[in-house]
């Protein structure tokens, strides 16, 4: 269960990192084949607030990549609990405000991974 729930966080992290590329470099570019639901003309004005978006994801990566560099087993669960937590909550805040889809892509990776975590002994 613990190289699962290893697997499952580096899957989240990919996700984020993914995500990261997106939004802070790639938001005029491939920004509008992701996200069709915005009219393409509004990228570019959008530019600067979609790159702090990706700056708090590569964040939201960087505490999931600690979590998984901490040896201390107490301590790994609890910072990737709390990681994982944020992206799930990011993820339904997403869902509500800006588009369902980000419920499949972000929330339920992070719970299933947050699952993997809780039950890794």
């Amino acid at each position: 269960m613990l190289l699962l729930s290893q697997l499952l966080v580096g899957f989240v992290i990919l996700i984020h990192l993914y995500i990261v590329w997106l939004e802070m470099f790639a938001w005029t570019t491939r920004g509008p084949k992701t996200f069709r639901s915005l009219p393409a003309h509004l990228f570019e004005p959008t530019k600067v607030l979609a790159a702090n978006q990706g700056l708090y994801n590569g964040f939201l990566a960087a505490g999931l990549i600690w979590s998984l560099l901490i040896t201390d087993p107490g301590w790994h669960r609890n910072v990737a609990a709390f990681f994982l937590g944020c992206v799930a909550v990011a993820g339904i805040y997403g869902a509500l405000t800006a588009g369902k889809r980000i419920l499949l892509v972000q929330t339920v990776p992070a719970l299933l991974a947050l699952a993997a975590v809780l039950l890794a002994r």
